[in-house]
């Protein structure tokens, strides 16, 4: 994205603006909700993979580290705490629906620091509660951004559940059953492990065609608005 908005072709007749939506996906779907964490992800991988030896093989041949630089995660702390994600996901969709695209993008940065760097549980209610609610504080107006209080009472309900669970059952009518995945401008499905200049070329021939054959695939499962999409997540700076 950051190529193309910041070097845009000089003939086009609109400047691409990007709607990213983060659609859930459950790596360990039959965690407990009612525990904080379940185990650190090395010993998830560990019994993943067969034994050491296996998840050995594993790091060297999908290049995680290299993976985690172009995502900006400079650094992967393999004793993370893993655990149910639900909350997590109906939290990212909740910050998206109310305070926009761009928001949820910001949020997202943030929890990608608090687990996958700093090692926190992505269900430890309490504490994702109050490092986004400290998070929103500096992105949002003080009327607007929620204290760490009410987005403890949201995680602790089940307000967004039944939206999620309709985007899970679509991933598996479209036949995702592995992340990370990307479908641009509703048709093109592309998977996490393409090069960079693959999203380039689609985004330029977009680009140079000036629109785009349809809308987001799960902006309307997601219950998201249509001024939230028009709104965008991405644009060139001025």
């Amino acid at each position: 994205m950051t190529e193309v908005l910041q070097n845009p072709l000089p003939n086009a007749s609109h400047q691409l603006a990007f709607s990213v939506i983060r659609v859930p996906f459950f790596l360990e779907p039959d965690y407990d909700e009612t525990r904080p964490f379940i185990e650190s992800n090395r010993d998830r991988l560990i019994k993943k993979w067969g034994g050491k030896q296996g998840w050995e093989r594993q790091k060297a041949s999908h290049d995680l580290k290299g993976r985690g630089l172009d995502a900006g995660i400079p650094h992967f702390n393999l004793d993370r705490l893993t655990g149910n994600t639900m909350a997590s996901h109906r939290l990212i969709q909740h910050i998206g629906k109310n305070y926009g695209l761009a928001t949820s993008e910001a949020i997202y940065d943030v929890l990608n620091e608090y687990y996958f760097v700093n090692g926190h549980s992505l269900n430890d209610r309490s504490r994702l509660a109050k490092t986004v609610a400290l998070e929103l504080e500096k992105v949002l107006t003080e009327e607007e951004a929620p204290s760490a209080e009410d987005l403890l009472s949201f995680l602790n309900s089940n307000e967004g559940r039944k939206e999620i669970e309709a985007a899970l059952a679509g991933l598996r009518e479209i036949g995702v059953h592995s992340i990370p995945k990307f479908i641009i401008a509703g048709r093109t499905l592309i998977d996490g492990a393409a090069h960079a200049s693959t999203f380039i070329e689609v985004f330029r021939k977009i680009e140079r065609r000036g629109k785009i054959h349809a809308g987001p695939v799960f902006a309307e499962v997601l219950g998201l608005r249509k001024e939230i999409i028009e709104k965008g997540s991405h644009h060139a700076q001025a």
